[in-house]
C-alpha cells in the first residue's frame, strides 16, 4: 500500500470555505509504510496538500493492442512485498516470450502444472507461464489455506479446473488488463496461444449452476454495504456477454473510439467535440426524430454474419415499432444496436468470479497491490539459474484466521481507498469530503479499539520471536489504524484539537500498528501541546501565562518520550530535537538542565561549483528559443549533457563531469545514488537479514525477508539489530564485510541491495574511511525505512586517505541549472549530516555552452 508526509492545513488561519493556498512543494511519489503526513512548524501549522492524481491500475497486453484510445501506459508500479524479496529479472513480454520458445520444441515429458514448472517446459498453444503462475497462485492457496472460501466459491474453482486451456488462457490475459471494461473479441489477438478465440470466449460465456453458501453476509465497518456485483447468486458465469449486459448510450460508447464515435455521429447528422456532447447530440436527436438513417457501419467479420446481425436488428425494431404507439423506437436501444453490430462480440469478466478470483491472489500474495509483473516474477525466479541465500521457508497457514477475518481485510482496504480517494485523488478536499472521511473514521474507530485490545492479548500470550509483527499487516487494525490517522486531517481542519490529541495519545499508546508513523504522532501531538491544549483543558486555578507555561513542558516531556522511544524514526529526531531547544528556551531552563545536541547540529552542506562546457542539442535549442527567445537554459529536472574534459573530452552526464573533477582532487568515488550504501547495508546486515523469523521467507527464492521493505522489520529484529549498530560504531566493520565476502562471493548469492560490481578493496577502503558511528547511522536508517530511503542518497560517493591512512568519505548532491533538492534529497542529506559526514552540494557550472 513504501514516506511521504502530507502537511494538514492551517487550523490557525481556518477559513470557513475551506480554501486552501497552493502548497509550496509537492512530493511525487509515495511511500507505503512510511507517515503520509508531515507535522508542521510552528510558523506552518497545517497546510492541505492536493497530490497529483493516480490513474487505475491498468496492465497492458503483451500481444498487439489496437485500442489506440486507450492509454496504456504504465505508472511506476509499486512492488509487493514478495515481488520485492525476489531477485531483479527480466518480466517483460520479450523475456516471457523468448524463454517460452526456447521450450518449445521440446518434448514434454509431464503436461501437468508441477511437471512444467520443474523441467521448466512450456509449448505455444498447450500451456503458458501467466495460466501456470494463474494456476500456481490458486492451487497453493486451496491447499493451505482452503478453509477461507465457502461452498460456492469452491465450486466456482471446480468450474476453472474443467475449463479449456485456451479459455483459461483468454481469462487470465484479460484477468491482468482492464478488468472491469469490454474488450472486442475481434481484437484481442492470443492467435497464438488460442486457435478459436470464439469458442473460448463461448466457453467463458457458458451458465454454472453453484450450490447454496452457508456464508451470511458480512457487515464491516465504515462499509456503506458490500459491493453488491461481488456476491455470488444460484449460478455465474465466468464472462459476459456483451449483448446480454450493455444496454445504456454510455456503456455502448465505451466500446468506441473517439473518431469511430465522430463517424457515427455524421451518418447521425450530430455534431460534438467529445464523447460527452456527442452523447448529448444523440438523445436531442432522438427526442425530434422516430428515426435516424444508419450507414457506412464496418465489422471485421464475414459477410453471413453481417446480414444476420443486421437482419436481426430490423426485426428488433419492427417489435419496438409495434409495441410503441405511433411506432415511436426506443432511440437509446436503437444506436446501442448499432453500435454493437458495429464492434461485433465484446466480453468482460464477471465480476463476482474476478473479485474471488483477486481475493485468491490477495492470500497469495499477501499484498493488494499485485500485477502482471507479481504474476510472473515468482516463476521466472524459479526457473533462473541464480543462487539465493539459505534460510528456513515458512509459509504460514494463519495470516488469516477464518473466512470472516480475511473478509473484514478485504473490507477495510475497500474502505481505506474510499478515504485516499477523497483525500488525495480528487484535487483541493472540500468540506464535504473532510464530513465523509471524519465519518468513517468514527465508525471504524469502535472497531479498532477492540481489534487492539485483542492483539496485544496475542502479542501477550501467543506470538513468539516477533512472530506478530509481520503478521499484523493483514489485521483489519492495520489499515484502520492508518484510517484513524487519516482522520486526524479532518480533525485539524475543523479545529477539533483537543479530539485530535486524545486520538494521538491511543495511537502513541499502542505499539503494534505502524511504527514508522510514532515521530509525526510525537510531532503533532508537542504542537498541539503548546499552542491549542493551554486552552482547551481546565485550569485549575491556573492563570493564562502559567498555564500556557504547564504545557510546554507537557510538550517538552512529549518531545523527550519521542526520542527516547526506539520505534521513533532516526528521521525525526532532528525536529523534535529543534522543538526541545526551543521549549527549553522558551521556559528558561537553566542551561545546566537544558539537552545538548550539539553533536548532531546541523550545518548547511558546502557549495561546489564546478565549471564545465555543456552540449546544447538542437531540439532543447530551438524550443527553448522559442520560448525565451536567449540562449538555451536547460529545463527543471532535465539531464544535461557535458563535456568530460578530464577523461578524454567525450560527451558524459553532469554527474561523470564532476566526478572527474573531485579525482582531480584526490578523492576515490562512484556515481552510486545509494548502490554503495545499499551494497554495505547488504553485506554488514546480510546473517541478520536471513535469520529464521516465521511467515516472512515464503519462497526459496528471495534476496530478502518479506517484512524488509515494511516497518515491522526494525522492531522484529531490535535486539540484533542494535548489537550489530554497536559493533559498527566500534570499529567492527571490515571484519564483518569480510566475513558476508567469504560466504558469497564465490557464488555471488542474491542477496538484496548487494551490486557484486564494487570491488573487495574498494568497499574495504570505504568501511575504513566512514567513522564507526556514521556507518552506523546510515545503516539504522535502512533498518528502520529500507523501502522508503533507497531513494534521494546524494549522487556521487566520495572517499580518500591522507599519508597517515586517516580516511574520509563525503557525499555530494550534483545540481545542474535550475535543479532544486527534493525532500527525500533534503532528508538523507540531514541524516548524514548529522551523523557527522561530510556532505557538499556540487553546483555544475556551464562556462560555455556548444551546440550540438
Amino acid at each position: 500500500m513504501l514516506g511521504r508526509r502530507i502537511p494538514h492545513p492551517p487550523s490557525t488561519n481556518f477559513e470557513v470555505d475551506f480554501e486552501t493556498p497552493s502548497a509550496k512543494r509537492l512530493k511525487r511519489h509515495e511511500s507505503p509504510d512510511s507517515s503520509l503526513s508531515r507535522i508542521a512548524s510552528d510558523e506552518e501549522d497545517v497546510r492541505a496538500v492536493s497530490p497529483p492524481r493516480q490513474r487505475p491500475r491498468e496492465i497492458p497486453d503483451s500481444e498487439a493492442e489496437t485500442d489506440e484510445d486507450e492509454d496504456l501506459s504504465l505508472l511506476p508500479a509499486r512492488k509487493t512485498e514478495l515481488e520485492s524479496a525476489l531477485p531483479p529479472i527480466k518480466t517483460d513480454k520479450e523475456a516471457i516470450a523468448e524463454y517460452e520458445a526456447t521450450r518449445a520444441a521440446e518434448e514434454v515429458t509431464s503436461t501437468d502444472l508441477h511437471g512444467r514448472l520443474g523441467q521448466r517446459k512450456w509449448v505455444q498453444g498447450k500451456s503458458s507461464i501467466y495460466v501456470d503462475a494463474f494456476n500456481l497462485a490458486l492451487e497453493t492457496v486451496l491447499e493451505d489455506e482452503g478453509h477461507l472460501f465457502d461452498e460456492a466459491e469452491t465450486a466456482v474453482f471446480g468450474q476453472w479446473r474443467n475449463l479449456s486451456y485456451e479459455a483459461q488462457y483468454l481469462y487470465v490475459r484479460l484477468f491482468l488488463r482492464k478488468t472491469a471494461a469490454w474488450h472486442r473479441i475481434s481484437r484481442l489477438g492470443y492467435y497464438g496461444d488460442i486457435a478459436d478465440i470464439p469458442t473460448a470466449a463461448a466457453d467463458l460465456f457458458e451458465i454454472h449452476a453453484l450450490p447454496k453458501s452457508s456464508a451470511v453476509v458480512q457487515v464491516n465497518p465504515g462499509e456503506l454495504e458490500a459491493p453488491v456485483d461481488a456476491i455470488l447468486a444460484d449460478s455465474f458465469t465466468f464472462a459476459d456477454r456483451s449483448t446480454d449486459h450493455i444496454t445504456t448510450l454510455e456503456e455502448a460508447s465505451s466500446l468506441l473510439k473517439l473518431d469511430e464515435l465522430k463517424a457515427i455521429a455524421k451518418d447521425a447528422k450530430v455534431q460534438g467535440k467529445n464523447k460527452k456532447e456527442l452523447l448529448q447530440a444523440f438523445r436531442r436527436t432522438s427526442q425530434r426524430q422516430s428515426g435516424i438513417g444508419w450507414g457506412g457501419l464496418k465489422r471485421s467479420e464475414t459477410e453471413e454474419s453481417i446480414k444476420s446481425d443486421l437482419t436481426s436488428i430490423d426485426q428488433d425494431e419492427k417489435s419496438d415499432s409495434d409495441v410503441r404507439p405511433g411506432g415511436a423506437t426506443n432511440r437509446d436501444s436503437h444506436f446501442v444496436r448499432k453500435i454493437l453490430a458495429d464492434t461485433g462480440p465484446c466480453i468482460r469478466l464477471s465480476a463476482a468470479p474476478l473479485k474471488l478470483f483477486e481475493r485468491v491472489h490477495l492470500v497469495f500474495y499477501r499484498s493488494t497491490e499485485w500485477s502482471e509483473k507479481s504474476l510472473t516474477t515468482i516463476i521466472l525466479a524459479r526457473i533462473s539459474r541464480r543462487i539465493f541465500p539459505e534460510y528456513i521457508v515458512s509459509r504460514s497457514t494463519n495470516i488469516f484466521e477464518s473466512r470472516s477475518a480475511l473478509l473484514e481485510f478485504e473490507a477495510s482496504i475497500r474502505t481505506q481507498f474510499r478515504v485516499d480517494s477523497i483525500l488525495e485523488m480528487n484535487g483541493t478536499v472540500t468540506k464535504e469530503g473532510l464530513e465523509k472521511v471524519r465519518y468513517i473514521f468514527e465508525e471504524v474507530y469502535p472497531r479498532w479499539k477492540v481489534i487492539v485490545a485483542e492483539e496485544q492479548l496475542k502479542e501477550d500470550r501467543v506470538y513468539e520471536t516477533g512472530e506478530g509483527a509481520y503478521l499484523r499487516r493483514f489485521s483489519p487494525a492495520w489499515v484502520y489504524t492508518r484510517i484513524i490517522h487519516k482522520g486526524l486531517y479532518p480533525l485539524a481542519r475543523f479545529k477539533e484539537h483537543k479530539r485530535e490529541h486524545q486520538l494521538l495519545v491511543e495511537l502513541l499508546t499502542q505499539h503494534l500498528f505502524h511504527a514508522a508513523r510514532r515521530g509525526a504522532w510525537y510531532q503533532r501531538k508537542a504542537l498541539l501541546e503548546e499552542h491549542y491544549m493551554w486552552a482547551l483543558e481546565p485550569r485549575d486555578g491556573r492563570s493564562d501565562d502559567v498555564q500556557k507555561k504547564h504545557w510546554k513542558r507537557i510538550a517538552l516531556l512529549t518531545c523527550e518520550e519521542g526520542l527516547q522511544d526506539k520505534e521513533c524514526h532516526l528521521i525525526y529526531h532532528y525536529d523534535l530535537q529543534k522543538r526541545v531547544v526551543k521549549l527549553e528556551k522558551a521556559l528558561k531552563v537553566p542551561k545546566r538542565q537544558q539537552h545538548d545536541f550539539g553533536h548532531v547540529t546541523l550545518v548547511k552542506p558546502a557549495d561546489r561549483y564546478v565549471e564545465g562546457i555543456r552540449i546544447e542539442r538542437d531540439r532543447s535549442r530551438s524550443r527553448t528559443r522559442s520560448r525565451r527567445g536567449s540562449d538555451a537554459v536547460p529545463r527543471r529536472g532535465g539531464k544535461t549533457i557535458w563535456v568530460d574534459e578530464r577523461e578524454g573530452g567525450g560527451e558524459c552526464s553532469v554527474e561523470a563531469m564532476c566526478l572527474s573533477w573531485y579525482r582531480d582532487q584526490g578523492w576515490q568515488g562512484y556515481h552510486s545514488e545509494g548502490g554503495i550504501v545499499r551494497t554495505l547495508f547488504g553485506h554488514l546486515f546480510s546473517d541478520i537479514l536471513f535469520t529464521y523469523l516465521p511467515n516472512v521467507f515464503q519462497t526459496a527464492y528471495q534476496t530478502s525477508p518479506l517484512d524488509l521493505h515494511t516497518d515491522a522489520f526494525f522492531p522484529a529484529r531490535h535486539s540484533l539489530i542494535a548489537h550489530r549498530l554497536a559493533a559498527l560504531a566500534n570499529g567492527a566493520g571490515p571484519a564483518l564485510l569480510l566475513a558476508s565476502h567469504a560466504r558469497h562471493a564465490e557464488r555471488q548469492t542474491c542477496i538484496v541491495g548487494v551490486d557484486w560490481a564494487y570491488p573487495l578493496a574498494d568497499l574495504l577502503q570505504i568501511v575504513r574511511c566512514f567513522r564507526g558511528e556514521a556507518l552506523a547511522a546510515v545503516c539504522l536508517v535502512l533498518a528502520q525505512e529500507y523501502a522508503q530511503r533507497g531513494g534521494g542518497v546524494p549522487d556521487l560517493f566520495l572517499w580518500r586517505e591522507d599519508e597517515r591512512g586517516v580516511g574520509e568519505v563525503c557525499f555530494a548532491e550534483v545540481k545542474s541549472e535550475n535543479d532544486r533538492l527534493s525532500d527525500t534529497q533534503r532528508l538523507w542529506i540531514n541524516v548524514l549530516m548529522g551523523a557527522g559526514v561530510r556532505v557538499e552540494l556540487c553546483n555544475a557550472v556551464a562556462r560555455e555552452v556548444r551546440r550540438g
